[in-house]
This record gives structure tokens, C-alpha cells and sequence, in this order.
């Protein structure tokens, strides 16, 4: 049985210290710099691996002509700022790539399948057009996390954060270790802005590490010949590849024969588990391309196809990596139609999944445009001699590791991808705010549309009707939710991808 929810004593981060010779003190000779052995790697491997090396100037190769030049360049910063410092017009090409230490507590760590989280999601929207003064509303929570045992449930509104107002200035404290938030009690939305009242009292959260299972939610639902399967997938990991195939197993004995796929939260993550969804779904074309990766001109032997498989590679946490463990035959539903909930926080592998499988089979999007992340990573350890991939034969000197962007991907067609995916059916983001209940509910608007396209009904339901405000734009709210908290497309086991 997998560890779900896990507290545990973490380490301390070490502490690094640049390396120089000492000088002769009886010569005049100075000696040559060294270069400092982490921001070497670092500097190497992003030579070699990112996708966008040959738009960075301070990544060309020319920058390792001149030994003396290369060392006073890459010595005197910390690996993070060096790091940060080579990105591709970061925070607006590049707004994916990042570095860690696993000796520190990284604040939002995308690729580790254990994390430290107070165990709510949460979007960020503007209460007005001034786009000042923020509220945050709670999509999920997990079970037994401190935000569970907290009693903070799905449609809380968070209004006030360690005792002031959210504004677009301090809401990336939700990400602290510990804090302190006020809910509304009542929230209304009057002239195009969000207007609300507080709770007296407030709920303090102090964070703890979990392993969250991102199969949140399944429900059967059953209209006339229609058995709907209702499934609530919130980000693409590895080490649930098992339970993911389960969760299908038990879709073909309730002979689920519609699917709505809950995608409005799901950040991206595994490529394994992308793969292995589409064939869950559909099952009916083994063995053909399912997205193309293209890398930089440096790897361009590594550009090619995954394909898909009828079986599903299952993985489990070895020092909080996902390691292969066995296979399993796929449990496929032969759907050829799906239903898919999509939000301003669908991106990556979600986006791959929409845009992948809608070249076999009709894919329907419902809700608000998504963040439009049509890259993936693979993570570079200090291994040189094994091209920077092999975690076995990383340094033990060190524990910082690359996450940089080092693909884009494209559907099998090698399709150009949209800036974002804009949805089929589309839904006010604002007309969440009062009918959020728990998952399965009709009053959900993104569900209750789905289940009315497939069911041809109208849902009649006590939901709260409101006047959303039009002044506040989509894309005002991707830009307060930003698209570091999203896992990202990753490769585990970047050896093992065979191209055709």
C-alpha cells in the first residue's frame, strides 16, 4: 500500500562555497580561476538541453572559448541566479523552467510526487476591474490534509490573508509554511464586481508534506441508456498510474458509455501518464503516434513519436522519484467521444490530452480558456559523463537538480499549437462563485452543461444565478494565477522513450 499522506523531519539545505587555489604568496603568478563545480553544471547541462539555447547568447558555445572569461562569468552566483539568469525571456517565453535543491524546502516543487502543501487548491480572481483587491476560491481539498482537518471544503472563499485583504501583492503567501486566512460568508457579485462579508474568526494552516492522489473524484451517473462516468483527475503522476488504471476497470463494470473528464485543475505532469489515459479512453489504436516531442538542434536524434501502448507502465516513489516497477494491460472504455472540464489552471499534459487525442476521437472542451503550455521538461543532474540525464550516476556532492523546458510536443499531424486552447462550450469563471459545492453536484455550471450535451435535457437545478462581470477579463485571471504552480509535462525515465 502507497503512502498517501506523509509528515516527516526534513533536512537541512547545505551550504555551498565557491572553490579557488590558493596563490603562491613567494611568486608574482596568479592562478588561473576554477570554475565553481554546481554552476558549471549548471551552465553545461543548460547548454546542452534547453530548448531554447541557441536564442540565449550567454548559452552559446562560444561562451566556453575562453577558459578565464567562461570561470569569472559562471563564478560568483548561486546556482539558482545563474540559472534563472540564462532562461529565455523568462516570465514571458519562458515561464516553466526552474532549479532545486532537494536539501531545501522548495516552495512549489512541480516534479516531486511528495510535497510540501497545506492540501487546498485554490484559483485567484480580482473582486474589480481595478484588479487590486483579490479573493481566492477554494476548488478542492484534500482528505486528511492540514486544510481538511483545518475545515476549510470546496467553494470556501478566502478573503483576507495573515489578517489583511488578498490583493494581488501578497496572495503568493498562500505558499508560505504557515498562515492565517479569513472566509467569506456571504459573497455576491453587484455592479461587475465581487462583493463580500467575513466569517468572524480565522483558520490557520501550517503545511505538511503529502503524496496527494490526483484521482479526486468518480461518480456514475445514470440518464435513461446514458451511464455517465464523472471523473475528477487532478494532475498527471506516475506513481498512480496503477489506481488511474483501477478507477477505468471500474468504469467498465459500471458500463460507463459517456465520459466527462474534470481537467480544470490539472497542471500537467507525467508524459507516461498522458500516453496511458488517451488509450484508457479509447483503447482502438495501439501502437500509432500520440504526440510528437521536438528538442533542440543539439539532441535532434532524440525528436520522434510516443506511441501509443495497450500497457501501462506503473510506478512507485524511491527517495520521492518515481521508479518503473511492472506493467499492466490497459483498461480501455472504446469511447469515441469525451466531455472534458477545463479552467485558466488546465495546462500541459491536459492541454496534450485535448489537443493529442482529438485527432482519433471527438473531444467536447467546456469552462474558460486554458494557460496554453506546449512544452515538457526532463530533469538534468550533475552527471556529465551520461549526458546529464542519470539520476544513478548524479554527483553526491551536491543535490541541486534542472528542470529546464527541453521539448515542445505536437499532436501527431505536428499541428501548430494554438496560444491557448479556447473552449468548445464556454463558461464565466465567475459564475463558479456560489454553486462550488462537492464534486458530483449539478450545480456546478461546467458540469451541469456537459451532462446537458450528452443527455440533450435541460438540468434544472437550485442553483444560484448571477451576473458575472463582464469587465473582468479570462485573461486577467491566468495572470494572478501563475503558471508556476503547474506540474508541467516531464519525461521520468528519459532513456527508456523509444522514437520512430
Amino acid at each position: 500500500m502507497k503512502l498517501k499522506y506523509i509528515i516527516k523531519t526534513l533536512l537541512v539545505g547545505l551550504v555551498f562555497t565557491a572553490c579557488s587555489k590558493d596563490s603562491d604568496s613567494d611568486t608574482n603568478e596568479i592562478t588561473p580561476t576554477e570554475p565553481d563545480k554546481i554552476n558549471n553544471f549548471v551552465w553545461k547541462a543548460m547548454n546542452s538541453w534547453y530548448y531554447w539555447q541557441p536564442n540565449v547568447a550567454n548559452l552559446s558555445d562560444s561562451k566556453i572559448t575562453s577558459t578565464t572569461a567562461y570561470n569569472n562569468f559562471i563564478n560568483g552566483k548561486t546556482p539558482d541566479a545563474l540559472f534563472y539568469s540564462l532562461l529565455y525571456q523568462r516570465g514571458t517565453v519562458d515561464k516553466f523552467s526552474w532549479i532545486e535543491n532537494s536539501n531545501e524546502i522548495v516552495q512549489v516543487s512541480r516534479i516531486a510526487e511528495v510535497e510540501k502543501k497545506g492540501g487546498f487548491d485554490y484559483g485567484i480572481y480580482p473582486k474589480d476591474a481595478s484588479l487590486t483587491n483579490m479573493v481566492a476560491l477554494i476548488n478542492y481539498v484534500v482528505p486528511g490534509s492540514p486544510a481538511a482537518l483545518a475545515g476549510l471544503k470546496r467553494g470556501d472563499v478566502i478573503t483576507k490573508l495573515n489578517g489583511s485583504q488578498l490583493t494581488s501583492s501578497n496572495y503568493d503567501q498562500l505558499e508560505n509554511t504557515q498562515f492565517t486566512i479569513t472566509l467569506a460568508a456571504s459573497v455576491d457579485i453587484r455592479n461587475g464586481s465581487l462583493v463580500t462579508t467575513d466569517k468572524a474568526g480565522t483558520v490557520t494552516v501550517t503545511k505538511a508534506e503529502i503524496d496527494e492522489n490526483p484521482i479526486a473524484y468518480y461518480e456514475k451517473k445514470v440518464y435513461g441508456a446514458k451511464n455517465i462516468g464523472y471523473l475528477v483527475f487532478n494532475a498527471f503522476k506516475s506513481d498512480y498510474n496503477d489506481e488511474l488504471n483501477a478507477a477505468f476497470a471500474k468504469m467498465q463494470l459500471d458500463g460507463i458509455n459517456e465520459l466527462v473528464l474534470d481537467l480544470r485543475y490539472n497542471g500537467g505532469g507525467s508524459l507516461e501518464t498522458a500516453v496511458a489515459l488517451a488509450q484508457m479512453i479509447n483503447g482502438s489504436f495501439t501502437n500509432k503516434p500520440y504526440i510528437y516531442l521536438d528538442f533542440n538542434n543539439k539532441h535532434n536524434n532524440e525528436d520522434g513519436y510516443e506511441n501509443l501502448s495497450e500497457k501501462v507502465r506503473i510506478f512507485n516513489l524511491v527517495e520521492n522519484e518515481p521508479t518503473f516497477q511492472r506493467e499492466e494491460s490497459v483498461n480501455s472504455l472504446a469511447l469515441t467521444k469525451i466531455y472534458v472540464l477545463v479552467s485558466f489552471q488546465t495546462a500541459s499534459a491536459s492541454e496534450l490530452t485535448i489537443q493529442c487525442l482529438k485527432k482519433y476521437i471527438n473531444v467536447i472542451t467546456i469552462g474558460e480558456e486554458t494557460v496554453g503550455k506546449f512544452v515538457g521538461s526532463n530533469t538534468l543532474y550533475d552527471s556529465p559523463d551520461h549526458n546529464y540525464i542519470s539520476y544513478a550516476n548524479r554527483s553526491t556532492e551536491h543535490k541541486w537538480q534542472l528542470q529546464p523546458i527541453t521539448f515542445s510536443y505536437y499532436n501527431k499531424d505536428k499541428d501548430a499549437n494554438p496560444t491557448k486552447i479556447e473552449p468548445d462550450h464556454e463558461i464565466n469563471p465567475y459564475s463558479t462563485f456560489l454553486n462550488l459545492v462537492e464534486f458530483g453536484n449539478v450545480k456546478d455550471p461546467s458540469l451541469k452543461k456537459a451532462l446537458e450535451l450528452i443527455t440533450g435535457q435541460t438540468m434544472r437545478t437550485t442553483a444560484k444565478t448571477t451576473n458575472p462581470p463582464l469587465s473582468l477579463r479570462i485573461e486577467n485571471l491566468a495572470a494572478f494565477n501563475p503558471t508556476n504552480t503547474a506540474k508541467g509535462l516531464y519525461i521520468e525515465d528519459f532513456k527508456r522513450l523509444k522514437k520512430q
